[in-house]
């Protein structure tokens, strides 16, 4: 599984990786789907991951792409429920978009998918909603990663700019990387490529394969976090906020830029109490280098702090608002807009533009209090719209 890029001298996988079963997935049912057999390197990996769940039903549909596999189930939520247990291994050909969503405060990104949808149970989940998931709510690996990969550095080349690639949009950027090993080789990829840069999203706290591989700092790790009571209650089959927050650690210690995201905050009954302990434990965690708030609060460019653990190069003193440091995607030109720090934990304010900047002469604006009814905070302005960013 090599991608295609002279030029690059990216590494393989090791020469034997061998599938695990993910932590909290056991497919009843396996489908090989179409371009799953396309290759002596896809119908290795076919076999490997098959093998790692001997007692699935493993179904032959090499004449059927990915989207259209047929479910028994005809309501929506039992064929959601199989879905879950439904593996796909197939090819994806369109696999690295640009997101053109309108109505955004936050620019649009590239993002990729080796994998669709995810193993988890969130009974929030946006992507259960979407055309594509509603008619196949299967969770899918993609086979073709090289290919991937190569579609991956060609449009960075092609941009010709230092740009960021999300890994996490579509599906966990990790809850199935024990099962496939390609960290390892997206990893190195990024930490090689003189142009791309990698943030992967995740929930998982199965980060075994990302120590002790290249990533040069140019892979963000970050992580959606809730208060347990919310992890408990409304995240089934999820890493708890403690693995995570170890998981997090641990890649802090190996040198990785990680990010703790805050979303979705739910109007639980006392949530001002719950989410301000819960804060309470993950900024005593986690060493503050940026803070974003815009429907949901982003942590970004932090060390942890753990002992033993030091904060990743020049980390001195916490910064609290302003624009991301260089090389950050939020400074990249097609990475999520730069924080000037106005806020809202509810979500009625937005983050202001650099269009909204230069309106004000170059001035920030000053961090706000959360809004109130009407979209009113301390200052009394409001604004109209909403920010979405990738999670």
């Amino acid at each position: 599984m090599r991608v295609q890029s002279p030029d690059l001298g990216l590494s393989r996988l090791p020469a034997v990786y061998r599938p695990r079963p993910a932590a909290g997935f056991t497919p009843a049912r396996i489908v090989l789907a179409k371009g799953s057999n396309g290759s002596p390197a896809r119908c290795r990996l076919v076999d490997a991951i098959c093998a790692a769940y001997p007692r699935a039903e493993v179904v032959e549909a090499f004449d059927t792409p990915h989207n259209r596999i047929r479910l028994r189930s005809d309501s929506p939520l039992d064929r959601h429920r199989e879905g879950k247990q439904t593996l796909v291994l197939a090819e994806h050909h369109s696999a690295v978009r640009q997101s053109t969503e309108n109505g955004n405060t936050c620019p649009n990104y590239w993002h990729f998918s080796p994998y669709g949808f995810c193993p988890y149970g969130c009974a929030y989940c946006y992507l259960a909603g979407t055309q594509g998931v509603w008619f196949s709510p299967t969770v899918k690996v993609f086979v073709n990663l090289p290919e991937i990969l190569d579609q991956v550095d060609a449009i960075a080349r092609r941009l010709g700019r230092p740009t960021a690639f999300y890994l996490g949009k579509l599906q966990d950027g990790l809850a199935l990387d024990r099962l496939t090993g390609y960290s390892q080789e997206i990893v190195p990829f990024f930490a090689e490529h003189p142009l791309a840069r990698l943030t992967l999203l995740t929930k998982s706290a199965d980060v075994g394969n990302l120590l002790g591989i290249r990533h040069g700092g140019r892979t963000i790790l970050s992580w959606t976090l809730s208060p347990q009571v919310v992890v408990e209650a409304y995240e089934p089959n999820t890493p708890s906020l403690e693995e995570r927050l170890q998981a997090m650690e641990a890649c802090a210690q190996a040198g990785y830029p990680v990010r703790a995201v805050i979303m979705p905050i739910l109007p639980l009954p006392d949530w001002e109490t719950i989410y301000g302990r819960f804060l309470v434990e993950v900024l005593r965690r986690v060493r503050l280098r940026g803070l974003r708030s815009h429907g949901c609060l982003d942590l970004w460019r932090s060390g942890v702090r753990s002992p033993g653990v030091r904060t990743e190069a020049g980390a001195a003193r916490p910064r609290r608002r302003g624009p991301a440091p260089a090389g950050h995607p939020a400074a990249e030109p097609d990475g999520p807009q730069r924080s000037c720090g106005r806020s809202s934990v509810s979500g009625r304010r937005a983050m202001c533009t650099d269009r909204d900047r230069r309106r004000r002469g170059g001035v920030r604006c000053q961090a706000l209090a959360p809004a109130g009814p009407g979209g009113r905070g301390r200052t009394g302005r409001s604004s109209g719209r909403t920010a979405r960013t990738p999670a």
